[in-house]
């Protein structure tokens, strides 16, 4: 029971974990359905790892909304069934979750223990998946965190910087605050814990993770074309002028002092760490 064993292996947190924990064993859909949650169980139980690592996920928002089973199997249900796994061996389970788990009222930052109450079938699911896990009787960690972006799959810096490279003016929501949270950062807090949690059978909880500070869509995207030296013109729009199949929350702004002061991970600065993805992506 020595290995790391993180599900998950395409996504942008996977990708990233892959790159700085190389030794950990990861399961992608090969060896792991994600529909089949029992299948999922299964392979906790086979490889007896010391901890695990949920990097997977259903992200589609606007697609959940039709695809609901999917989604619920892959955010609820297997969640749940990995974490009773890990129950039964006795080792941390460490989850990441979203920012979706909230209606989006109110313009302050939103701590662990506020009610959540998601405004789509994805931020259902997820909620779901973090109930699940919390009922297992695991030693767990849920991370909540945002408004991911990396230099691999599909993000909103990949896309800013296509279509500002094809464009001369580009209207963007701003009415929407959170805060961008790059892959990388993720996938070390999460190794951070991780470690923490095999160490310190007490150590656990719900935490929020996202980079700093936090910004509206349209400011973000500004800053994603200053830094990869393009210039088009942004227009502030609305979110009821950008209808989308599954509403997103206006407010995504999240409260991250406990995992400071639980694990001693530090909020980062989104503007760092998109200036590594640009390096990255201009390379």
């Amino acid at each position: 029971m020595n290995e790391l064993l993180i599900f998950g292996k395409t996504g942008q947190v996977a990708t990233e974990l892959a790159r700085i924990a190389p030794d950990a064993n990861f399961a992608g859909r090969d060896e792991a359905d994600l529909t089949d949650p029992e299948s999922c169980a299964e392979l906790i139980g086979h490889r007896q790892p010391r901890a695990v690592i949920n990097a997977a996920a259903y992200t589609a928002v606007d697609k959940a909304e039709t695809d609901r089973e999917t989604a619920r199997l892959v955010n609820a249900a297997s969640p749940a069934a990995m974490a009773q796994a890990c129950a039964g061996l006795n080792i941390p389970f460490i989850h990441i979750s979203t920012d979706y788990v909230f209606d989006g009222s109110g313009d302050q930052p939103r701590s662990e223990d506020e009610p959540t109450g998601p405004l789509g079938v994805y931020g259902q699911t997820k909620l779901d998946g973090e109930r699940g896990i919390v009922a297992s009787g695991a030693q767990y960690a849920i991370m909540r965190t945002s408004w991911v972006f990396s230099a691999h799959g599909n993000n909103f810096v990949k896309t800013m910087r296509r279509l500002g490279g094809e464009r001369d003016r580009l209207t963007i929501v701003a009415d929407q605050i959170g805060g961008p949270t790059a892959a990388a950062d993720i996938a070390r807090a999460a190794l951070t814990i991780a470690e923490a949690m095999t160490g310190d059978k007490g150590k656990g909880g719900i935490y929020h993770f996202a980079g700093g500070p936090d910004v509206s869509w349209a400011d973000f995207a500004r800053e994603i074309f200053r830094q990869s030296d393009l210039s088009p013109k942004v227009v502030d729009i609305p979110t009821s002028d950008y209808p989308t199949p599954a509403a997103r929350p206006l407010n995504s702004r999240l409260d991250c002092s406990a995992i400071t002061s639980d694990f001693g991970i530090e909020r980062p600065d989104w503007r760092s760490s998109l200036n590594s993805v640009i390096k990255e992506l201009n390379a």
